[in-house]
């Protein structure tokens, strides 16, 4: 697909059905790759929550793919109950599409998904972006519902989305980073996605926190390449999982963005992006 014309906030969305019997929901931007840059997105992610400034940098280089989880946004079925069954159904919409090969760019919930993914096929990825996440059994990781409800709670009594509590440090930069961020994921204005039910967000939250208690995975046997980032700040999954992360897997790369948190690649977008495409392309 041609990307002169096209945006994030402009492509069209696609359906695809898999071996699984889901109807998935997706956008596909850039032109068609061998190995095209899947993203696994937080919790609570439709289409819409896919920052356009990052996907249409990346697609100017690389193909790349967001989707809808099972039973969220336009994607069919139920909520699945836990972050294996996701990997799953990650897996399932990746052989549907027809590839054997592909790059992830994972985010928070995503990450979490995506080790499981590497986990279930190892062959899979080619190189790994790890971004505001951690590890299964990370500290803090099963605290992330308290924390969610909290600046859920916060947000509806400030008339705020959560995501500016949630992503974004309270400093002034923060503020108006976190500003800047939900005015872009605005900028589409038709044929947005289905909005992400409370009946999601529960399910999601429990898969969360049942996977925070289970036991680590050994990352050290995995050797593909992994590019590691995260804020300095993160309270959602506490920046210390990112230096754990970075030190289990043998091929990683970390950086950590100063007076940033969980969405430091949104604060920091443009360098986030010049990371990415000298990783993806090294």
């Amino acid at each position: 697909m041609a990307t002169q014309n096209i945006t994030y906030a402009t492509v069209p969305t696609q359906f695809i059905t898999a071996a699984n019997g889901i109807k998935f929901a997706y956008r596909r931007m850039g032109e068609k790759k061998d190995v095209p840059i899947i993203l696994f997105n937080h919790l609570t992610s439709n289409l819409d929550n896919a920052d356009p400034r990052i996907m249409d940098a990346l697609a100017a280089r690389h193909e790349i793919i967001s989707f809808d989880y099972r039973g969220v946004g336009d994607t069919s079925g139920e909520d699945a109950k836990s972050i294996q069954d996701m990997a799953k159904d990650g897996l399932a919409f990746i052989k549907a599409l027809g590839y054997d090969k592909v790059d992830i760019f994972s985010f928070s919930m995503g990450g979490f998904i995506i080790q499981e993914i590497v986990e279930m096929e190892p062959t899979l990825v080619r190189k790994l972006i790890l971004a505001g996440t951690g590890p299964r059994g990370g500290k803090g990781i099963s605290d992330v519902v308290k924390l969610t409800y909290w600046d859920i709670l916060k947000g509806y009594l400030t008339f705020v989305d959560p995501k500016f509590y949630l992503f974004f440090t309270s400093t002034k930069n923060g503020k108006e980073a976190a500003r800047q961020f939900l005015k872009r994921l605005k900028e589409r204005t038709v044929n947005r996605d289905t909005p992400v039910k409370i009946k999601s967000l529960q399910t999601q939250l429990k898969a969360i926190s049942k996977w925070g208690y289970e036991q680590p995975a050994d990352l050290s046997k995995f050797t593909l390449p992994v590019l590691v980032i995260n804020g300095d700040n993160d309270r959602m999954v506490p920046t210390p999982n990112s230096y754990d992360m970075a030190k289990r897997f043998p091929n990683a790369q970390l950086h950590i963005y100063e007076e940033a948190a969980h969405g430091a690649i949104f604060q920091h977008h443009d360098d986030f992006v010049k990371r990415a495409l000298a990783f993806f392309a090294s």
